[in-house]
């Protein structure tokens, strides 16, 4: 049998930021060219991972407003918190790491 209708196996781990490595100037060269890449490419998956976590708490948003029917104003009412909560946030929860220079940190 599939476990098509079983519930959802999630995770509530938290992770902490990433070891991370800027350019050496404006124009310049990286001064750990592989240490560079290797922390776009985890800020890329981070990235790829808040996508996906707002893709399944807006899925279980329309769950419940297709299983309340009417109620679900009164009934959704946590799961439409969750969902506001991390849409809201900067950069929708990605996690990011400590820049240099905050200024750079302006969105994905």
């Amino acid at each position: 049998m599939t476990d098509m209708y079983d519930p959802p196996k999630t995770t509530q781990v938290q992770l902490p930021a990433y070891k991370h490595s800027e350019r050496g100037s404006e124009r310049g060269r990286a001064q750990d060219p592989v240490q560079y890449i290797l922390a776009a490419e985890q800020r890329a998956r981070e990235r790829q991972i808040a996508y996906e976590t707002v893709r399944l708490l807006r899925q279980d948003v329309i769950e419940c407003y297709r299983k309340e029917g009417v109620n679900h104003y009164d009934n959704c009412v946590a799961v439409n918190k969750r969902y506001y909560d991390v849409v809201v946030k900067n950069d929708v929860g990605q996690v990011q790491p400590p820049w240099a220079n905050p200024a750079k940190n302006v969105g994905f």
